[in-house]
């Protein structure tokens, strides 16, 4: 009996139930952790995802919208009326139907190739180049577009205006005063020193460059082209429909910023002919994808106004077949009354997100269809889309 009392513990096979035991529990613990890990970085990506896809489509909403801006007047108004009496740009004799201060086209684009309905391109694979080609100006930017993503170019007069109450010196040299108060709208969305500027009633519209402070904006009397003349064909009053807006001149695109992840960027014209420095606007943006409505009567003017019934929605690459020179190709720009946008989103980080191996799964943009990686990164991907009016192209309206 007492050699029995010391003797006494677990045996061999106790233990070995023991460990078995344990390592069950540890087994299962660990694969709670991973679901629960998983999980985690899948909704993490998700939410990722629709935050700044949302935040992509505000931005671009709220720009498209304001696409033809030009005063109490929409820009379909001005340019049908006679040349004298509508938009004056005072930027350059000549520009071409491209350049960014071509302010007598409010709205351009360029497709990007193989991305048109109808065509399906594996991600990270498409082929460089647009339709019609990108003019120097937004090639040359500093972080220029990528392949595979459209480009949009916006033209208009900013939200806010204040009125102008006088107008002093001569023609191509005019100082527009206005109250203080009114710099803070022409220097909104960060733009501390505005060198574009329009002036508008409710018959004309000016966009010329200029230097302005609190109070004043001098016109800049060394780069205008042809004088400008607003002493004759604008009353100034402190009450009146005459007033003093920043021009604007942006394209929106997708590039890559400097950790390599694709973004939406933006990028300003300035006075002296091209784009500022893009900013970034959005992470996770992977592609950009336009279509463009246009107005049911095919020639603008005087006596064949829009009607305001969209009738086609095409690329810009169909938009333009067939237009043989600048006139033909302004006048397809300025039927567009509406603009449709597709954004390819991704996680920024690895989403734990399955590969999609059923091709019917493939995400699709304004039906372009987008074919996973060639090599799974784990990149959570959701396609967003919206139809957007030009609110001031709503002319038949």
């Amino acid at each position: 009996m007492t050699g029995a009392r010391l003797s006494r513990g677990v045996s061999l096979i106790e233990l070995m139930i023991a460990l078995l035991i344990g390592s069950l529990l540890i087994l299962g613990l660990v694969q709670v952790f991973s679901a629960s890990r998983t999980a985690y970085q899948l909704s993490e990506g998700m939410s990722r995802v629709q935050e700044n896809g949302r935040f992509a489509l505000d931005y671009l909403q709220r720009d498209i919208r304001l696409g033809g801006h030009f005063g109490c007047v929409n820009d379909q108004a001005h340019w049908v009326k006679d040349a004298t009496e509508g938009v004056q740009v005072h930027l350059g004799t000549g520009l071409a139907l491209t350049h960014p201060l071509n302010f007598s086209v409010s709205v351009q684009g360029y497709e990007a190739t193989g991305t048109a309905p109808g065509n399906s391109l594996a991600i990270g694979s498409a082929t460089a180049g647009w339709n019609p080609g990108l003019p120097a100006a937004i090639s040359g930017l500093s972080v220029p577009p990528i392949a595979g993503s459209d480009v949009l170019v916006l033209r208009y007069l900013g939200a806010r205006g204040t009125p102008v109450t006088s107008i002093t010196g001569s023609a191509g040299a005019e100082v527009l005063n206005f109250p203080a108060a009114g710099w803070v709208g022409l220097t909104e969305e960060g733009v501390t020193s505005p060198t574009l500027y329009g002036i508008a009633d409710c018959s004309h519209a000016s966009v010329f460059p200029g230097t302005g402070s609190s109070g004043q904006v001098s016109v800049s009397s060394g780069i205008v082209s042809p004088a400008t003349g607003l002493l004759g064909r604008y009353t100034a009053h402190p009450s009146g429909q005459t007033l003093l807006y920043r021009a604007n001149s942006i394209v929106y695109y997708v590039g890559l910023n400097p950790v390599g992840e694709p973004a939406l960027y933006r990028a300003r014209a300035t006075s002296a002919g091209g784009y500022g420095v893009p900013e970034e606007l959005v992470e996770g943006v992977e592609s950009l994808q336009l279509l463009f409505g246009q107005d049911a009567t095919p020639q603008l003017g005087p006596t064949t106004p829009p009607v305001g019934n969209i009738t086609s929605q095409n690329t810009a690459a169909t938009l333009l077949a067939g237009a043989a020179n600048d006139v033909q190709r302004a006048n397809q720009w300025r039927r567009v009354g509406l603009v449709q946008v597709g954004l390819l989103m991704r996680s920024p980080q690895r989403a734990a997100a399955p590969d999609i191996t059923d091709a019917s799964n493939h995400l699709r943009v304004l039906g372009t269809v987008f074919q996973p990686p060639a090599t799974d990164d784990g990149r959570f991907r959701a396609s967003y889309e919206t139809t957007i009016a030009l609110r001031n192209r709503l002319f038949g309206n």
